[in-house]
């Protein structure tokens, strides 16, 4: 019988430890450093690139790695970053303290959502918890029929936001707020999955965390509220519960001290356009999937605030649909454009300004440094003559917010009688208290300070007193403060003095005089060190009360910034002031691209365009054009250009005259979802359904080359039952539709509100000049072939490949698809050649008898007509064999 094996004292704790945190990497205080064991040290070794070694436990080899304690915050960062839940495990006594194994307990629980680590966080980015829960299923199978709520956490700036709405809607919005970490119910893990892919670090919860109980019952605790009503949320349920989980996730990751989170509010739904999350990626707005690409926000990003650029990001998340709103941001980037000087000051001023909203989390969280305090007062004093400013402007809205902003002048000076101006990083390091601020402090400190003049007067009495001229008072950290004589000198030691250390040539002692005065020292150093961390518990403690009105200044010097990175753009790139009306019309003369013009060299202009659409005469625009000569561009540009004016921006353009856009729907260049096991085509029909799904008389719709997944013909009838959909809607929706088949230019003779206009080309001898310029008709070329020349294709498939179009070109008339459906449809007339009494052919006359031709589709039709050609070979051939 084998003897059971014997575990080391300090691995059983470590396994006990493990047990409770099974998801999280364990690091193990032991001593200075930072330990993790097992599969812990494997991954943490491979993330960290730190040594792996092994230790003896109980005649087992135990992987082990570690760094050490205070090199924490260079390490921590990475293995959140890599997706690791970490459990930060210290020692919670002192090992001089006890005579077996010292207390361990794990301090706090790091997860990629939940951090305040400021080597974690992005200054200008929110570090959101998200949470989804899905409503009760009514009979369906996934997601799609069913209310799903969702909730946003930023510990580190106490955003708290929720909403609901079926799978799109949070799909959109998960895209949009980007979170670290996605928390969900343990049983809905093929669900969340399938709904919204596995891009997302996610966390499973049990199932009774998301009951609406529970959520009501924690939220209401958080904020000290009897109910919910007061946040506009009661009527939320899902979110609600969404809510309470990821409150309640807090918890369990050992974060309590959550005062700055004061409420939570409703992302609503109705004021704001509507951007699909195929719309938010084909635009670029914050995120590429091309590597270096630039994006919207980086071409107008001209904050200079954490908080002012977390906003604009929101800001271009959820443009606004209110037209009063959106014309008192242009207001004021009107007024900022003429007063220079304000606008001047009022950037130098929030130069000086830090991270508000996450200093004030860090007062709440009781993680902020003195060196911290001090630049939250610096920031306060800075909101000062930025108040003055905006109190003073002759623009409302500027007025508004002077108004709004608290001068904190209390907490001010309380900080700055507290503490010194050079606070250090670390209250332990000492000297963070003023001078003159605690009369026992001071005391102590000059008993400390004192020491240095006091010990010199010591050497010289004692010289004097015995006549050793090379006499020298020291310390080390074994005898603490001793005296120092030569061996020359041994001789005239007085009897009194202890002799405690003989050295080669000198002998060290120690005097009752030298012992009090190390007392003395040492303890006033302990006592320094105490009393300054009580005074510094004790001044944040009190600063929590400004919670509050640091949270408010925060969010308002965040839309100052935003409002001036508005003004500093349009100023630098020449951007103009859109008019707002009540039609539905959008009026763009000489329209410019933000992202691309910023990209091109300075020689080289940006080909500007006009483009105008309305429900009652133009429509739909067919823009017809070859590859690269910038269909795609007029596209995009046109959408960015309404969203930078529903944004409060100036835009990138001559002049703009529009009324409110509610949904931006773009279908712009291939986004392949063939991980998800669907094609090109599948995706483009996906996508473009939804739009038609969703049109509403004040929608903006974009379609880029529609149907060119598939076949010529099914590509060509796809595209014009679109366009004919889109026609005949009753939403009259605004429509640019770029595509390379010209034979869509012929749908301007049926359809009055469709308008044909074509990106034009210059054709050279041997060469074609892209002109880049939107004309009125239709373009009848492609450049195909052209184009693969300037890609750099032998130049002997550029000569086959023109033999062979010009041998199509004889062949193929212009009108072939007309000619199609002319054979197809005399196809059909010979039906009257056949036997009429043929049970097939009745088959096919009922059915031809049961078509509504008024809502047939061409798609349709040909789809029909095929059918029935099929049918009828099939049958001739029957009859020919017998």
């Amino acid at each position: 019988m084998s003897k059971p094996k014997k575990v080391t004292p300090l691995m059983k704790q470590y396994n006990t430890i493990k047990v409770k945190y099974p998801d999280a990497l364990l690091l193990f205080r032991v001593g200075d450093f930072y330990e993790t064991f097992g599969e812990d040290a494997v991954k943490a070794s491979g993330i960290l690139n730190i040594t792996l070694t092994a230790r003896n436990n109980g005649g087992e080899q135990t992987e082990l790695a570690g760094f050490p304690h205070h090199s924490l915050n260079t390490y921590l960062p990475k293995l959140v970053m890599a997706g690791c839940r970490v459990a930060i495990c210290d020692q919670l006594e002192d090992p001089k303290m006890t005579k077996t194994i010292v207390k361990r307990g794990v301090t706090e629980l790091v997860t990629p959502g939940v951090a305040l680590n400021d080597d974690i966080l992005q200054s200008k980015s929110n570090n959101f918890l998200a949470a989804v829960h899905f409503g009760a299923s009514k009979g369906t199978k996934n997601a799609s029929g069913n209310k799903i709520g969702v909730s946003f956490l930023d510990i580190s700036t106490g955003e708290f936001l929720t909403s609901e709405g079926n799978a799109e809607y949070i799909d959109k919005l998960l895209q949009n707020f980007n979170p670290s970490e996605v928390l969900f119910s343990k049983q809905k893990r093929k669900l969340f999955s399938e709904t919204f892919g596995d891009n997302f670090h996610v966390f499973h919860l049990e199932d009774w965390v998301f009951q609406k109980d529970y959520a009501d019952e924690t939220l209401n605790k958080q904020f000290d509220t009897i109910s919910l009503k007061g946040f506009g949320i009661d009527h939320l349920e899902q979110g609600v519960i969404a809510s309470g989980a990821a409150l309640h996730y807090l918890s369990e990751t050992q974060h309590n001290k959550l005062q700055h989170i004061t409420k939570v509010s409703r992302i609503a739904e109705d004021e704001y356009v509507w951007m699909d999350r195929f719309t938010i990626r084909n635009l670029e707005l914050y995120h590429s999937n091309q590597q270096n690409a630039v994006t919207l926000l980086d071409v107008i990003d001209k904050t200079i605030s954490p908080m002012g650029g977390r906003m604009l990001k929101r800001w271009m998340a959820l443009p606004l649909k209110n037209v009063e709103t959106i014309k008192r941001r242009h207001e004021v980037v009107s007024y900022l454009i003429e007063e220079t000087q304000v606008l001047d000051k009022v950037k130098t001023n929030i130069k000086r300004i830090g991270d508000l909203e996450r200093l004030i989390s860090k007062v709440a969280t009781g993680k902020i440094s003195p060196r911290e305090v001090i630049q939250l007062k610096n920031s306060l004093e800075a909101i000062v003559p930025i108040k003055t400013l905006a109190e003073t402007a002759t623009n409302e809205s500027l007025k508004i917010i002077g108004e709004q902003l608290q001068e904190c002048e209390v907490l001010r000076d309380k900080i700055k009688e507290t503490l010194n101006e050079e606070s250090p990083v670390n209250i332990l390091k000492g000297n963070a208290i003023a001078l003159g601020f605690h009369p026992e402090l001071d005391e102590l400190r000059s008993i400390a300070n004192g020491g240095k003049e006091y010990l010199n007067q010591m050497l010289a009495r004692e010289t004097e007193r015995t006549g050793i001229t090379s006499l020298k008072i020291a310390s080390n950290n074994v005898f603490g403060y001793y005296i120092e004589v030569r061996n020359t000198h041994k001789d005239k030691v007085p009897e009194e003095w202890i002799r405690k250390q003989t050295l080669v040539n000198a002998e060290r002692y120690i005097t009752e005089e030298l012992k009090e005065y190390e007392t003395k020292i040492l303890g006033a150093e302990e006592k320094i060190s105490a009393l300054e961390q009580e005074i510094f518990s004790k001044l944040v403690q009190w600063m929590l009360q400004y919670i509050g009105p640091v949270q408010q200044n925060a969010s308002l010097i965040a839309e100052m910034d935003c409002l001036c990175s508005f003004t500093t753009q349009a100023k630098d790139a020449n951007y103009t002031r859109p008019l707002f009306d009540e039609s539905t019309d959008l009026e763009i003369k000489e329209g410019r691209h933000p992202v691309i013009e910023k990209q091109l060299p300075p020689d080289a202009p940006f080909i500007s365009n006009d483009v105008m659409l309305d429900r009652e005469n133009q429509q739909i625009i067919m823009i017809t054009g070859p590859n690269m000569s910038g269909k795609s561009a007029i596209l995009r540009q046109t959408a960015l250009i309404v969203l930078l004016a529903q944004m409060g921006s100036y835009v990138p353009a001559r002049s703009v005259r529009m009324g409110m856009v509610d949904k931006i729907f773009t279908r712009v260049g291939a986004s392949d979802n063939i991980s998800m096991g669907e094609s090109t085509f599948m995706v483009e029909m996906n996508e473009t359904a939804s739009i038609l799904n969703n049109i509403s008389e004040r929608s903006l719709v974009l379609l880029d080359e529609i149907g060119r997944g598939t076949s010529t013909y099914d590509g060509i009838s796809i595209a014009w039952a679109i366009s004919e959909y889109l026609h005949e809607h009753p939403s009259h929706a605004k429509v640019l539709f770029a595509t390379h088949y010209h034979e869509i230019n012929e749908m301007t003779e049926t359809f009055k509100r469709i308008k044909n206009y074509n990106v034009s080309v210059k054709e050279l001898k041997d060469d074609v000049l892209f002109l880049r310029k939107l004309v009125p008709g239709g373009s009848h070329h492609s450049f195909g072939i052209h184009v693969a020349k300037m890609a750099g294709m032998p130049q002997a498939v550029i000569n086959r490949a023109n033999k062979i179009l010009k041998r199509l070109e004889k062949s193929h008339s212009s009108e072939e698809l007309s000619d199609q459906m002319k054979k197809i449809s005399e196809e059909e007339m010979q039906l009257s050649f056949f036997n009429l009494d043929d049970p097939l052919l009745e088959e096919l006359r009922d059915e031809i008898s049961e078509i509504d031709i008024d809502t047939l589709t061409p798609v349709e039709a040909l789809m029909k007509l095929n059918e029935m050609k099929r049918m009828l070979h099939r049958n001739a051939k029957v009859k020919g064999e017998k």
